[in-house]
C-alpha cells in the first residue's frame, strides 16, 4: 500500500470533492481517497499493482476533472 497525491487546477465546486472521492473509492485497490478543494490536492491510498498511478488518474479524468502525480 502506498499513497500517491494527485494535483488538479480544475475545482470548480466543492460538490466535485464527494464525486471524485466516490470514483477513487469505487477503483479496485484504492483504500482511501480525499480531496482538498482549496489546494487541489487529492491524496490516495492504493496498492499500485492493483490501482497504478495513470488508472487514478483516469478514474478522475472519468469523474470530469484533469490530474496529474504531484511533482511534491
Amino acid at each position: 500500500m502506498i499513497n500517491t497525491v494527485l494535483r488538479s487546477d480544475e475545482f470548480s465546486c466543492p460538490s466535485c470533492v464527494v464525486k471524485i472521492e466516490k470514483a477513487l473509492a469505487a477503483t479496485p485497490g484504492v483504500t482511501s481517497a480525499k480531496v482538498h478543494f482549496n489546494t487541489g490536492r487529492i491524496e490516495v491510498a492504493h496498492d499500485p499493482a492493483s490501482a497504478p498511478v495513470k488508472t487514478l488518474v483516469s478514474v478522475v479524468k472519468s469523474a470530469g476533472y484533469g490530474a496529474r502525480p504531484a511533482a511534491f
